[in-house]
């Protein structure tokens, strides 16, 4: 049996936890009925309205970087300890609402670079004939 802590169980039910941790934890719902006890305990612990630190930390997403940031990251102009953050956040911690922000600002990167490049072109091509209508 794979051991899991409440705070990994409280993450599987707001979707937060790690997808491969997920899938073993699912496979254990299935498997053990003990789980499935702990489970259950946590979710009428948690609607009883009873509430710990980490658990409003990670309700709150209190350690989740803001999109303006992420974005930064996207771009490629964060460096030192906040960029190494990003990427423990999203490759070690694998925070699944971050990941989602961070491919979505990615993908609207990518829309935005060939239009950058047309755009760069003909200022290049417009300041060449620029400079030969001011020398003439």
């Amino acid at each position: 049996m794979i051991e899991f802590t409440d705070d990994e169980l409280l993450a599987f039910l707001d979707e937060e936890l790690a997808v491969a941790r997920a899938a073993e934890l699912e496979r254990e719902l299935r498997d053990s009925e003990a789980i499935r006890r702990r489970l259950s305990e946590i979710i009428q612990r948690r609607e009883s309205g009873e509430h710990s630190v980490g658990e409003v930390w990670r309700r709150n997403r209190l350690s989740c970087p803001t999109r303006a940031t992420l974005g930064s990251y996207v771009l490629g102009v964060l460096e030192g300890p906040l960029a190494d953050y990003i990427q423990f956040h999203l490759q070690t911690i694998g925070c699944r609402y971050c990941q989602a922000t961070y491919a979505e600002l990615q993908q609207a990167t990518a829309a935005v670079a060939p239009v950058e490049t047309r755009r760069r072109k003909f200022f290049e091509s417009s300041v060449g004939r620029l400079q030969s209508r001011d020398e003439g």
